[in-house]
């Protein structure tokens, strides 16, 4: 389930409250152009109060443009303010799931006694108690047991998830509640720095930074900004020189109308609108840099377990040996797997009764003495008062079956199935009786739903796709097909991982990484845009820039999608804005110069009512346009997949063309509608 985007009528009331509040000069600093645009404003009306206690005249030209300077600023501000309350939104609803949990302190790992403390107490490395029922109160890894957990307060999800001790699912989120079983966890954040914390502050806005290319383009309109006050003080000089004189008001509006003040007002809301639309996606992005990568990926490097595949094998299949049935193969399977609590065991017990009807006995009434698998032995199984039996690697059943009294050599045919098994990219396990190998189950990793035509569709926007996996190189391979994967990287090892992104960064290419185990931390770092799951271990969440919050690796498709549209608007509206400044230069140094300089009245194509209806009309439409564009700064422009050169080229031929057309046919309705008036 996506966030769903918070109501507009509360936003636009709370962001109107806030551009006023952002007229604090500290804040306003964050912004060259809009602040340099607040200080003229302050200027020019503090000259407004001069003259109207001398009684100069023109006071409704200077009021109006003074006025309009002002919206400005304060559209400028609406449109940070509704980008930041989307985030803030957000946020609340984050904030709302935190309650005032009470946590089960306990005195050590290995004893059940627990004392009562608030959440907000618990320190880094303190072991509690979550039982069934019970909010998880902080963020935390799995010591000891195995429980479902509901995290549909942090990921929107339904569907409760398995969290369980080792392995790279023992990672457990603060604020999260546990719905069966019971589970150890010791605390790996303090109060004030877990998951939820830090997601609520960045939806926020309070934690963002800018990107290299915002702070590029900062520089940029400062420094355009800088040549314009040069110029703009020249101006009395010259019309000096020529006889005349220019008002310091007339100075101020020709100042801001042509500073780039749309993509200065815009820039900040574009940024923001993007880390929120990843998170309506359900993905928290970290950094805003990670985002605008996202946008160039060429190269997309994802672990297979966990993140391709479902992370558990499941029981696929029972392939019975010659003389003996598939159903006595499924019981014996069954027997050696009912105590056995990993996935792979359940996985068998299910398949058993849903293939042969066979249901879980009594243990009691088989006096069953069960045998734990053991890294030794690599086989579990179970003694029973007739007969026992075990289950493991098909090498240590073999070993098994040749020590017993009554063992057998393992037929041909087993052997047979075993190869095809694991070319097949599956895992056998054997099932021996007495000695006796009654066959093989077939265990195989799930690959998710879907994910080949996801990788199709990565593929046709120009991405590469490599899994990543610790497997043999033949059932790498077999998995690699099934997923539809480009290329693969078999038996690797976490310097193998780092290895590759550096071989394809050495190129110059940026490369993503998806993964959620612990061995994937350093790749995740490395990478220039890491996708951690948040299924995953608290140091792929730490090591990552990214959280996919629906644990889905195919979401790279929209997270390159939304980087791209986050460029992709910047571009348009620096383009749109850059052009409009240019037919701003033929509304007003026409009117305010035509008559020093004669020749100039030649530019004055838009024929404009007179001089100050020419300034007013250009400081107007300065500032509406602004408001205009801030939908289109929020939603972004629309993403669609196709050569670079095609994109800019509909970039210039909308948004180029489009600015220059916009302000001749914005100014003079503008300049009607005021001499209509009387207003100018």
């Amino acid at each position: 389930m996506k966030a769903k985007p918070p109501a507009s009528s509360p936003l636009w009331r709370s962001a109107l409250l806030d551009a006023f509040r952002k007229l604090d000069p500290r804040s306003l600093l964050r912004n060259p152009v809009i602040f340099t645009t607040a200080v003229v404003a302050a200027l020019a009306s503090l000259l407004f109060v001069r003259d109207v206690l001398s009684g100069q005249a023109q006071l409704l030209f200077s009021a109006q443009v003074i006025a309009w300077l002002w919206f400005t600023v304060l559209f400028a501000n609406f449109a940070e303010a509704l980008a930041e309350g989307r985030g803030k939104a957000q946020a609340a609803a984050l904030r709302s799931t935190r309650t005032q949990t009470q946590a089960k302190l306990l005195a050590g790992a290995n004893t059940s006694t627990y004392s009562r403390v608030s959440a907000a107490e618990l320190k880094v490395g303190q072991i509690v108690l979550v039982e069934t029922g019970d909010l998880i109160p902080g963020d935390g890894e799995v010591i000891e047991g195995l429980a479902m957990v509901d995290e549909s307060a942090i990921t929107g999800e339904s569907a409760p998830v398995l969290r369980e001790s080792g392995g790279d699912r023992s990672a457990v989120t603060g604020g999260t509640r546990v719905l069966s079983d019971q589970i150890k966890v010791r605390i790996t954040a303090a109060a004030g720095s877990s998951f939820l914390d830090r997601m609520i502050a960045l939806v926020e806005g309070a934690a963002r930074q800018k990107t290299p290319n915002e702070l590029a383009l900062n520089v940029l309109l400062a420094g355009m900004t800088l040549i314009f006050i040069l110029a703009c003080a020249s101006i009395p000089s010259f019309a000096r020189y020529a006889g005349g004189q220019v008002s310091t008001i007339v100075l101020i509006a020709l100042f801001v109308t042509l500073i780039p003040t749309t993509i200065g007002a815009l820039l900040s809301a574009i940024g923001i609108a993007g880390m929120n639309r990843l998170v309506r996606f359900n993905v928290l992005a970290l950094s805003g840099r990670a985002v605008e990568a996202a946008g160039d990926v060429d190269t997309l490097l994802l672990d297979k377990t966990g993140t391709i595949t479902l992370g558990n094998r499941q029981a696929a299949e029972f392939r019975p040996a010659p003389g003996v049935e598939a159903r006595a193969l499924a019981e014996a399977a069954q027997l050696a797997s009912l105590a056995d609590e990993t996935p792979e065991g359940r996985s068998i017990v299910v398949l058993a009764k849903e293939r042969y009807g066979l249901r879980a006995q009594d243990l009691a009434s088989l006096q069953a003495r069960f045998l734990a698998f053991s890294a030794q032995t690599r086989m579990s199984g179970v003694n029973l008062p007739d007969q026992e039996i075990r289950k493991g690697a098909v090498d240590a059943i073999e070993a098994y079956a040749r020590a017993h009294p009554q063992g057998q050599a393992v037929p041909p045919q087993v052997r047979e199935e075993v190869e095809r098994i694991a070319r097949a990219g599956g895992t056998p396990l054997a099932v021996a009786r007495d000695g006796r190998v009654l066959g093989v189950v077939y265990l195989k990793d799930i690959v998710k739903g879907g994910i080949r035509e996801r990788f199709a569709e990565l593929r046709r926007m120009g991405i590469k796709t490599v899994m990543i996996t610790g497997d043999n190189p033949l059932t790498a391979a077999a998995i690699a097909a099934e997923a539809g994967v480009d290329d693969f990287l078999a038996q690797a090892k976490p310097e193998d991982k780092l290895a590759l992104i550096r071989a394809e960064q050495a190129q110059g290419k940026l490369v993503a990484m998806c993964g959620d185990g612990s061995n994937d931390a350093p790749a995740l770092a490395q990478a220039d845009v890491g996708v951690a799951m948040q299924t995953g271990t608290q140091a792929a969440r730490e090591a990552g820039n990214m959280v996919d919050l629906d644990s889905d690796p195919t979401k790279l498709i929209e997270i390159v999608a939304i980087g791209k549209q986050l460029l992709i608007t910047r571009g348009a509206l620096t383009t749109f804005s850059v052009s409009n400044d240019v037919a701003k230069y033929f509304a007003i140094l026409p009117a305010m110069f035509a008559a020093l300089y004669p020749p100039l009245g030649a530019l004055n194509i838009m024929g404009l009512h007179s001089p100050q209806s020419a300034i007013l009309s250009a400081t107007i439409f300065n500032a509406l346009i602004i408001l205009l564009l801030v939908p289109l700064a929020l939603r972004g422009v629309r993403y669609r997949p196709a050569p670079a050169a095609t994109l800019l080229a509909r970039n210039l031929a909308v948004y180029g063309v489009g600015g220059l057309i916009a302000p001749f046919l914005g100014i003079k309705l503008i300049d009607l509608l005021l001499s209509a008036s009387g207003l100018a």
